[in-house]
């Protein structure tokens, strides 16, 4: 280094402090990952990413066409904060077959359920209220509460879901505020809450007081057993707020959420939202209700389910074949995942790089726990993958496990 660089005077800092709630959010793991998985020569099973090929892609040209040229001056205009009424009341129809009784005035559109999440958090939680989740539990949901500076009390669960025996004990000595849980085919797991723990959660949820924020981007993709009622179904004093989407069944990149619960509450979920971005997308809204009104939707989703159910057991076969003894996994009725215990010693923190040279690549599963995190697990996506390409990407993994061990 020249002598005139050394005493080159250092840039002034910038004008711009953080806010302290940014310490406590942190990187997604699955989108910084994905920054190297998504090379076209890598095999990646990390993103969370419905097959592309399944899309109804005439369907939603031919709606987006329509919207604008039957209603393009009010499609293109602003509009209400609360959504699309039409929408709206598809969406508490929707929501009846599942239990969930509500109307329109009780549905909120939000630009994917992730933005439900957000205006959940933001409208319930203060500093330091405890919010209890899963161990694991969604990445970004725990990114969100932790970022409106919550704390959290975690829940073991099992093959059957959220156990409600340690969630009894949690609740022995901690007074939740907020209690996030997916019950269908969870994120990161794939495992689904059993019937008689929904009935149970949502009855402690009403002795002791909490908001239960039901969290369903995968119940529409069940490809084994029967579908169960949601947590809504149980319960009459409104301790159930219900997030969904498209994102899953129709295509992410149109960004269409909902919450539903109590119309009070959701009122305080609009005014947040008018803070925020004022409303979503009104073509996109006005599109989906095109789609509705002239798409087979109900027959969409029984052409998706099969093509999900063979994939996720073409990873199954795969990982039967060639993973190392001591290496275990669970087994999905439905959604998009599956979350593998590595044999013992091994780290998904420190075989990813390795995986990543061999051209494979998957989610470690540390990031996913919100307090004590373990390294032992990974997350397999199956969806965003045909059969031959999932033999393939296992039979490399699991190479590149047993040379670890």
């Amino acid at each position: 280094m020249s002598a005139d660089a050394m005493s080159a005077p250092l840039p002034p800092p910038p004008v711009w402090r953080l806010a302290q709630r940014m310490s406590r959010i942190k990187t997604s793991a699955v989108r910084e990952i994905l920054k190297v998985a998504e090379r076209p020569d890598i095999l990646s099973f990390a993103g969370g990413l419905p097959a592309p090929e399944l899309f109804p892609l005439e369907a939603i040209a031919d709606a987006h066409a329509r919207v604008l040229a039957e209603d393009g001056r009010s499609a293109l205009q602003y509009s209400t904060t609360e959504g699309f009424a039409p929408l709206r009341e598809w969406i508490a129809t929707h929501l009846g077959k599942k239990g969930r009784v509500c109307n329109a005035d009780q549905i909120l559109i939000t630009n994917g359920s992730q933005q439900g999440i957000d205006l959940v958090a933001k409208v319930l939680l203060d500093p330091g209220d405890l919010v209890i989740v899963e161990n694991p539990s969604y990445l970004a949901a725990l990114q969100t509460f932790g970022g409106y500076e919550a704390k959290f009390a975690t829940v073991e669960s099992d093959d059957h879901g959220m156990r409600v025996d340690d969630l009894e004990r949690v609740l022995a000595t901690h007074k939740p505020k907020l209690l996030y849980i997916v019950a269908n085919f969870q994120n990161p797991k794939g495992t689904t809450l059993a019937l008689e723990r929904r009935k149970e959660l949502v009855r402690l949820a009403q002795q002791h007081r909490f908001l239960i924020l039901e969290d369903d981007p995968y119940g529409e993709l069940r490809f084994r057993g029967e579908h169960l009622p949601s947590l809504a179904a149980f319960e009459d004093q409104g301790v159930v707020v219900s997030l969904g989407t498209f994102s899953k069944t129709l295509a992410p990149g149109l960004r269409i959420g909902w919450v539903a619960g109590p119309k009070d509450f959701v009122r305080s979920l609009t005014i947040a939202k008018q803070s925020t971005d004022l409303h979503t997308a009104t073509v996109a809204q006005r599109a989906v209700v095109k789609l509705l009104q002239n798409f087979d939707y109900y027959g969409h989703l029984e052409s998706l389910r099969p093509v999900y159910g063979e994939r996720a057991n073409a990873m199954l076969d795969a990982l039967k074949l060639h993973m190392p003894q001591g290496t275990s996994w669970t087994h999905p009725d439905g959604g998009m995942f599956l979350w593998a215990q590595l044999p013992p010693g091994l780290s998904g923190d420190t075989l990813l790089p390795r995986a990543i040279e061999q051209k494979v690549a998957f989610v470690p599963g540390s990031p996913f726990f919100a307090t004590n995190p373990r390294s032992e697990f990974i997350r397999l996506n199956y969806s965003n993958r045909p059969p031959e390409l999932i033999a393939e990407g296992m039979r490399r993994l699991g190479a590149v496990i047993s040379g670890s061990l």
